[in-house]
């Protein structure tokens, strides 16, 4: 598929790059290829593909696994692959928002979810706080962002891009790289690379066995209220927030935790706000008895 012939296509279905849906369309048959073998799938797999396009990466997918159930939001790119039948016999085509559809609906009892796409960049943070918010029911995604996003979910404590996604895609899965993109791959082209990564939650990585359980909830809560203003301290941070109203029974989880309330949420680990989630749960859970 050359850039030459995605035009084409485009233009004989009467369809354009969609702005308001983020769509960039692959345009060269080996970045698809590259990604699916890289993905690691399976002959038995069914596979999840957000964002079907013009099938450069589904023709691949669908050659590489049982089944392939493509999400695609552009009604205008449903219709012409209806029209043509230009897709594998082993390709469903589901007219849907990936923000909006039931994902319960798109496994089998049993199963889990395995996600390959190009991700419009447009959707690209809602959509992996629901993989966050599914995790239960992953197995892996392996999508394509823009760099900065990428290199933002994979960051270190004490770096501007650390943040929210990056702590919480870590206490449930493990993040790395694949493949970097260049803008010539696409039409029309990006401004900026796009990274490939592996977001794989089975099996649980070997840190998030060491940490065993803890209240996911409660630690997303603290997570997005410390992040809230990055510049307050973490006792500040989470009184804002309202998480807890007695702020000396909070400065007292804090320190429970082995943290001082005077710390900044962006040097903080995975494992020190599971630990300071402990330490509330703790508290509430005490303060929940005592009040019957």
């Amino acid at each position: 598929m050359s850039p030459g012939r995605t035009q084409y296509l485009l233009k004989r279905q009467g369809l354009a790059p969609h702005k308001k849906l983020g769509q960039n369309f692959l345009v060269h048959e080996r970045t698809p290829k590259q990604i699916v073998d890289l993905a690691g799938l399976h002959p038995d797999d069914r596979v999840i593909e957000v964002g079907v396009g013009l099938g450069a990466l589904t023709r691949p997918l669908a050659a590489a696994c049982a089944h392939v159930v493509g999400l695609e939001a552009d009604a205008g790119i449903i219709r012409m692959h209806q029209e043509h039948q230009d897709l594998p016999a082993n390709v469903e085509l589901v007219h849907a928002d990936v923000l909006k559809i039931d994902l319960t609906s798109l496994v089998a009892p049993g199963q889990k979810l395995k996600i390959v796409a190009n991700l419009p960049y447009s959707i690209s943070s809602p959509f992996l706080f629901r993989l966050i918010d599914h995790a239960e029911m992953m197995d892996f995604a392996v999508v394509m962002l823009q760099k900065e996003m990428a290199l933002r979910l994979m960051a270190q404590p004490g770096t501007k891009e650390y943040g929210v996604p990056t702590v919480l895609l870590a206490a449930c899965a493990e993040v790395r790289p694949l493949l970097t993109v260049d803008p010539a791959e696409f039409h029309p082209r990006p401004k900026v690379d796009s990274l490939v990564i592996r977001i794989a939650f089975q099996p649980p990585p070997t840190r998030l066995r060491a940490l065993g359980d803890f209240d996911r909830v409660l630690l997303s809560r603290i997570v997005h209220a410390a992040f809230g203003q990055r510049r307050k301290t973490l006792l500040n941070g989470l009184t804002s927030a309202g998480l807890m109203p007695d702020k000396i029974a909070l400065i007292r989880c804090i320190e429970a935790s082995g943290l001082t309330p005077s710390v900044r949420a962006e040097t903080l680990q995975l494992e020190d706000f599971v630990h300071l989630s402990r330490a509330l749960a703790h508290n509430i859970s005490i303060n929940t008895r005592t009040s019957h």
